[in-house]
């Protein structure tokens, strides 16, 4: 159902243009779902329509009973979509993708070149929002001079692949000029306004309000998510029955530590930790520090059981090789992921794995799209202190003068943030001005069936180079530990050529150059 459009918010604690946020379509009664499909679990005349549900004042007990004791499946089948405009990467990192149950399409950064202050700004005096200002000019500043320097080594690099010829400058201008403001995005601000369609359930809704105060955007989150309910309760006023208030900020465990011990948050520590993590990454991006116990042989008794056979009917390596060799499991070479519905590939739901990773604010921005390798990612501000801390992307290792102007502008970007640390200015404002190359340190688990899906789209080449360095990473030390599953952790194109799929490469124009497909994985490197 199509809904009209809704004034923006008031934005009292931003300068910036205020969040939009439209209700664009819903169940026509959604809060009538919830008491007609929970009143078909105990009806004996068949389904229950929401138009047979009655007066609010009737299904209100039975809706308040419900949701009270916790049975919340019926909350989930009304859903909401969103578009949301001038809203910060930080608070989607932070809060909008920090969960599995979503589903959005916003704009990218990697393909759409963009434009100058369109970032959020908080309500701060002078002179810390003269300084604040100054430097998000100059990291958007630096982020249009980047895309301009990083057009000659991209091209560089992009023609090491393909054979260099008129036509083929041509046809690729267009990506490589995508490719190099792939890179320059590093350099912006995490606070860069992005538009999006978001949806969510019913009950994701009200878990939204419930938990709108938690770190690291409170400000941000509850304004975005004010507004959002206000719009529900404006379509459907029923709703108002089980809507809960925001928890308080100190109901949350991690803003209670740190309000007890404040002085957690000194830069002294956050050094430490850094220094102690990445130590244990020995060089990686992504270190695997846990996995099942005999995962091979738990996989292969599961593919067993399904097909009701005995270990002499069917050896490790062949059950392991039906569920996930695509030349046998025809199923792995399909476009559409269809392996959480086949009864074969659910075996692979046994093994498990967990990494410890360090990746860009906007790598991660990325990686947590894969909903079903879940991370604990932290509060960011616990991490940081004056000193920068940044990911670099390869490119700039390889282009000398991009490189210092990027090392310029994160050493002018952190003595901006000390500056305003200094001048009173609370660690939720600071943050917006981080810039997208800032670390995220955090532990990330997976089944097996979701990691080689994960991989399947990661490891392709056209892959973001920081978040396909962390596949490669994670694929090889799986394969070290358990070879027989490890081996199967592929990109698709390989995945497709084992299923003798056609065309092996289902990425048409957008083909990266490599025939990865007849490479090893240890053999794999990439500049872009």
């Amino acid at each position: 159902m199509s809904l009209p459009a809704s004034a923006p918010p008031a934005a009292a604690p931003f300068l910036s243009a205020p969040p939009i946020i439209r209700l664009t379509k819903a169940f026509s009664t959604p809060y009538r779902n919830v008491v007609a499909t929970a009143r078909t679990c105990y009806s004996s005349k068949g389904i229950v329509r929401d138009e047979e549900v009655g007066e609010p004042e009737k299904f209100s007990p039975l809706a308040r009973s419900i949701y009270e004791a916790g049975h919340h499946t019926t909350f989930q089948h009304a859903h909401f979509q969103f578009a949301l405009e001038n809203v910060s990467r930080h608070f989607i990192w932070s809060f909008l993708h920090a969960h599995p149950f979503y589903n959005s399409e916003q704009v990218s950064q990697r393909y759409v070149t963009v434009k100058a202050d369109t970032m959020t700004v908080p309500a701060l005096a002078d002179p810390a929002l003269g300084l604040f200002r100054e430097r998000a000019e100059a990291q958007f500043a630096a982020y249009r001079r980047l895309c301009e320097m990083l057009e000659g080594p991209v091209e560089a690099a992009f023609f090491e692949r393909f054979n260099r010829s008129e036509r083929m400058e041509k046809k690729h201008r267009a990506t490589i000029r995508k490719k190099a403001q792939e890179i320059a995005r590093y350099v912006l601000p995490v606070g860069t306004h992005a538009y999006l369609y978001h949806t969510v359930s019913g009950v994701t809704l009200l878990r939204y309000w419930r938990v709108a105060n938690q770190a690291d955007v409170p400000a941000e989150t509850r304004l975005v998510v004010g507004e959002m309910v206000r719009q529900l309760l404006e379509f459907d006023p029923e709703y108002a029955i089980t809507l809960q208030e925001p928890l308080e900020p100190e109901a949350f465990a991690e803003a209670g530590v740190f309000a007890q011990h404040p002085e957690l948050l000194d830069g002294a520590r956050a050094q430490a930790f850094r220094a102690e993590f990445d130590a244990a990454l020995d060089g990686r991006t992504a270190k695997l520090v846990g996995w099942s116990t005999g995962a091979e042989e738990q996989v292969a008794s599961a593919v067993r059981e399904v097909l009701g056979l005995c270990r002499g009917d069917l050896s490790d390596a062949e059950a392991v090789a039906l569920a996930l060799d695509p030349g046998r499991n025809r199923l792995l070479g399909e476009s559409l992921n269809v392996t959480t519905l086949a009864k074969l590939s659910r075996a692979l739901h046994h093994a498990h794995y967990t990494f410890r990773k360090k990746l860009s604010h906007t790598a991660d921005s990325q990686d947590q799209r894969h909903r079903m390798t879940p991370g604990s990612r932290p509060v960011l501000a616990a991490h940081l202190d004056d000193a920068p801390d940044v990911v670099v992307p390869e490119l700039l290792d390889h282009a000398p003068e991009a490189r210092a102007l990027f090392d310029e502008t994160m050493a002018r970007t952190w003595e901006t943030l000390a500056q305003l640390r200094r001048l009173g200015v609370a660690p939720e404002w600071r943050s917006y001005l981080l810039p997208n190359a800032v670390s995220v340190r955090f532990t990330e688990s997976s089944d097996l069936l979701n990691l080689r899906h994960k991989h399947q789209m990661r490891l392709c080449y056209n892959a973001q180079e920081e978040i396909w360095r962390a596949s490669l990473d994670e694929a090889l030390q799986v394969r070290e530990r358990h070879p027989m599953l490890g081996r199967y952790l592929l990109p698709p194109c390989t995945l497709r050529a084992m299923a003798k799929a056609r065309p092996i490469c289902p990425e048409g124009p957008r083909y990266c150059g490599v025939v990865v497909w007849k490479k090893d994985v240890a053999e794999y490197e990439r500049v872009i």
